[in-house]
């Protein structure tokens, strides 16, 4: 016996019904779902810099129209890929996208929507959010190389000097190893030099961290600096972003400006906030800077050196109880080195000369 014909109506209604639903779980299980990103060429870990690149390449899944891939290597902070002005990866039709990349000891891929500004560098990892519709993070393909150093022996201490260049002051620098040196004295020379039109700057960096303590340097007269040259003493650990690299500095210089009747300032992470930088005068002659660094404080110190080297009359003192790092992996740095100015370029080069460091538990 056959079923009524409104029977059979409203049964085939039920099923469409049911597999309109269906459809309708599945293609919004399909909207819904978070987009990925895979990696299908990774470039070598290697520590970064400009004079360095490879291609990098992957796949996304699940973007939408309008969505493009910003990458950054990871070396120090993380930097936008491959350069400021040039920050967006189109994906293909295929799904594909391939762009050049410096290098880095990690990759970042991010998918980002339509708005999206990269900042040139992240002090922290990247983590979706916001406009970031996706993060892919993957470290570099084999053993980690670092770019080359020259020893030096300074004050009974193992330092490695910079040969590649960097960003340092957020300027491109190049770095000279010839330019850092001891004389017979044992006292360091750091020397800015011009070679075919090029500026060519000096840094080096304790092999090894020494933590909470005293750290001193004695320098032998800097007033006769350019106006757009800077001397830089300061820790940084290149690899914690999170704790603003646990940076502390002391920095001579007027900044590129020479009517500054500032030329020398202490300082902590980070300087944007205003009570992190303390400015002062640092008058002619030679200076005993020293870093007094415990938990919770640090405080800096500035005498200037006697006859037989001792510590002098006080000329500045001040001591941060915020924003002060905990010890990790940080390094003592002696830097010199160039900042752009407009009014005030540098003509001239120039040398310093550090007498003796010295580090007391």
């Amino acid at each position: 016996m056959k079923p009524p014909l409104q029977l059979t109506v409203m049964r085939l209604q039920v099923l469409l019904l049911a597999l309109c639903l269906i459809l309708n779980s599945c293609k919004s299980q399909r909207s819904d779902s978070a987009p990925s990103i895979e990696f299908t060429r990774i470039p070598q870990a290697a520590q970064g810099g400009p004079e360095r690149v490879d291609t990098i390449a992957g796949r996304v899944h699940g973007s939408h129209p309008g969505e493009r891939i910003v990458i950054y290597a990871h070396s120090g902070p993380w930097w936008v890929q491959p350069y400021s002005d040039r920050p967006f990866v189109p994906i293909q039709s295929d799904s594909t996208w391939s762009t050049p990349t410096h290098f880095g000891l990690e990759y970042a891929a991010l998918l980002v929507e339509a708005g999206y500004r990269p900042p040139l560098t992240l002090d922290v990892t990247p983590t979706p959010g916001g406009l970031v519709a996706s993060v892919a993070i993957v470290k570099g393909s084999g053993p980690p190389t670092f770019a080359p150093t020259k020893p030096l022996k300074f004050s009974g201490y193992d330092w490695a000097v910079r040969t590649i260049s960097s960003n340092r002051g957020g300027s491109y620098n190049l770095y000279d190893p010839d330019n850092a040196w001891t004389d017979a004295s044992g006292a360091l020379h750091l020397r800015i030099s011009n070679k075919s039109g090029l500026w060519y700057c000096a840094q080096l960096a304790l092999t090894r961290s020494l933590g909470y303590g005293t750290y001193i340097l004695t320098v032998r007269d800097v007033s006769h600096l350019e106006p757009a040259e800077v001397l830089s003493m300061y820790t940084f650990d290149e690899w914690h972003g999170d704790e603003y690299y646990r940076e502390m500095d002391v920095e001579i210089s007027r900044w590129g400006d020479a009517a500054n009747p500032n030329n020398a300032q202490y300082g902590v992470q980070p300087f944007y906030i205003p009570d992190n930088v303390y400015p002062f005068k640092a008058p002619a002659g030679p200076l005993t800077y020293s870093m007094h660094w415990k938990s919770g404080s640090v405080t800096f110190t500035t005498t200037r050196s006697s006859r037989d080297g001792t510590a002098g009359a006080l000329v500045a003192e001040h001591e941060f109880t915020t924003g002060v790092p905990s010890p990790g992996q940080e390094e003592v740095k002696l830097e010199f080195y160039v900042i752009p100015s407009d009014k005030y370029p540098l003509r001239e080069g120039g040398e310093v000369v550090i007498e003796k460091f010295e580090y007391l538990p």
